[in-house]
């Protein structure tokens, strides 16, 4: 008996089961071709939608001159089912009927973390400056995040409770959602461009790195996080 479409699916077993360029990121699949031109681009975008629509699922989708980027992720539930891993594999298929080559950059999400004391008393002024909504309960969770773009195309922000005022370091940073198989080598790249490490405390979920000057950025991945998102650095 084949499983429920929209059976939920983990992370670790979402990323042994897709097809490559796919990769795990956050609560999402996510890939993307070189089209080589916006015409071809449209090709590969057509065949796709036929097959979402046959499979009543759809993936989000940014078709840019030469590139395509694709993610998936169940809306309905905040986390990757069976339906977006199925879809990312018969787009997989797609690309290599059509001889696409997979972005020899991964795909990546950013997200925004603020330090704050009240966070009740800030949130209001960050969804009114942004336009964001507010999430709450198990979407926030399984999302990972306090407010979402209602688009979808800029990055989410999520709030980290202080006990008390760090003056010493940033009160935001910056999170980067990236393949878990991508870290060594962007971690190598980062200590060589400057940077250093701060913790790997949180290793393998995510190390916290900073530039010569201290600003931070946490290197996010799916590894070792329950099915409820995570605590951020």
């Amino acid at each position: 008996m084949a499983p429920s479409p929209r059976k939920p699916v983990t992370a670790a077993d979402a990323s042994t089961r897709l097809s490559d360029p796919w990769r795990v990121i956050g609560n999402s699949v996510r890939a993307g071709y070189d089209t080589g031109s916006m015409a071809r681009g449209v090709r590969f975008l057509h065949r796709i939608a036929q097959e979402a629509e046959i499979a009543d699922h759809h993936p989000d989708i940014d078709l840019r001159y030469g590139t395509i980027h694709l993610t998936l992720s169940t809306h309905s539930a905040h986390r990757i089912t069976e339906a977006d891993v199925g879809l990312a594999n018969l787009i997989a298929q797609i690309a290599r009927e059509l001889e696409l080559e997979p972005l020899s950059m991964p795909e990546a999400r950013f997200d925004v973390a603020i330090d704050a004391l009240d966070i009740d008393k800030i949130r209001p002024f960050w969804i009114a400056v942004l336009g964001y909504k507010q999430l709450d309960g198990d979407a926030r969770e399984l999302e990972a995040a306090d407010l979402v773009d209602p688009a979808g195309r800029l990055p989410a922000i999520w709030f980290q409770q202080m006990d008390a005022e760090r003056a010493e370091r940033n009160r935001i940073h910056l999170d980067l959602w990236i393949p878990h198989d991508e870290v060594e080598a962007r971690m190598r790249a980062a200590l060589d461009a400057g940077g250093t490490l701060v913790t790997d405390e949180f290793a393998p979920s995510w190390w916290v790195l900073a530039d010569a000057e201290g600003n931070e950025l946490c290197l996010c991945t799916w590894q070792e996080r329950d099915d409820k998102g995570y605590v951020g650095a």
